[in-house]
């Protein structure tokens, strides 16, 4: 089991709000943030990136920008250039066309692209506390050439839409987020106390992918240590310092949250799926998962079936 893609797959992420900006001259905007992440990539010239809690990054063409849990952030040609607000400058945009700042004459010097994605929201912490406010993908990075791919198709899909363009260019920002999120932890490596950076160390990431493959297996810190090639004590500490979080603390919340796709998605009882995860009643199982999720199991899956 991958736990990115399984996390991904938890997480219920959906695309939303894509828009293509062409700006020309002096220009710059600012936003109110996007309830989860926001995944940018400048397609033509550049652009600064500015949020709370991380310095400005200037972006060239080709690099790509993450940006989560709904800071206000800035995007211009210039920090010293005053900002417009962008409910002014998107007024009576429809998603499939571009906008356009600056003159409306000559060619644009910058094209910005970017897509919103909502999650779930009972378990979006999982991967937004784990990113730092902003996450910068230069262009030249030696893994950023899957990223390159992916956007030659979005310039040429956003620049000129046809039949088809708004589903390609979804599969392609999911696709480009991906990538984004591997070229993070290869930049990272396995030092960012989270469970995503942990996935770089071999041993830490093997652990994690039994645990996430074999939520309901009743794992022990000593099967998981040998499973990991490491000594029950060393496997212990080193799973503690790169995750955050002690393996069998990591692995009760787990199952609580694959329980909650669980629930989300299928038709059994909250008894069968407390069972299945270990737990002995349905009282019990319901008190953890209201401490992890933040409501009761019944009320979770009604709420999640409205969306």
């Amino acid at each position: 089991m991958d736990p990115l893609n399984d996390v991904l797959a938890l997480l219920d992420m959906r695309s939303a709000n894509f828009a293509r900006l062409e700006a020309v001259g002096a220009w710059a905007i600012s936003f109110a943030g996007y309830q989860h992440i926001k995944l940018g990539a400048v397609l033509e010239g550049e652009c600064w990136v500015e949020t709370e809690g991380a310095p400005p990054v200037r972006a060239v063409k080709g690099d790509c920008y993450l940006l989560g849990n709904g800071r206000p952030y800035r995007l211009s040609s210039d920090p010293a250039v005053p900002a417009q607000p962008s409910s002014e400058v998107f007024k009576g945009f429809v998603e499939g066309s571009s906008v356009r700042v600056g003159p409306s004459e000559g060619v644009p010097e910058g094209v910005v692209v970017g897509c919103g994605f909502h999650l779930d929201t009972a378990n979006a912490a999982v991967l937004l506390d784990v990113l730092p406010p902003l996450v910068h993908i230069a262009a030249d990075r030696g893994e950023a050439g899957a990223i390159r791919t992916a956007l030659d198709m979005l310039r040429q899909e956003t620049a000129a839409p046809e039949i088809g363009s708004a589903l390609i260019v979804e599969r392609l920002a999911h696709i480009v987020l991906v990538q984004v999120l591997r070229s993070y932890v290869a930049a990272r490596g396995s030092t960012g106390r989270a469970w995503l950076t942990a996935l770089a160390d071999p041993a830490v990431g093997t652990a994690l992918s039994l645990m996430h493959e074999h939520p309901a297996h009743p794992w022990t810190v000593a099967e998981l240590a040998t499973k990991s090639g490491m000594s029950r004590s060393h496997f212990a500490a080193r799973f503690s310092d790169l995750v955050g979080t002690p393996p069998l603390e990591y692995l009760a919340t787990w199952r609580i949250r694959s329980a909650a796709r669980e629930l989300r998605t299928g038709n059994r009882t909250i008894a069968s799926i407390a069972g299945q995860y270990g737990y002995g009643s349905e009282s019990a199982f319901s008190h953890a998962f209201k401490r992890v999720i933040g409501q009761a199991p019944g009320r979770y899956r009604r709420q999640a079936r409205l969306h």
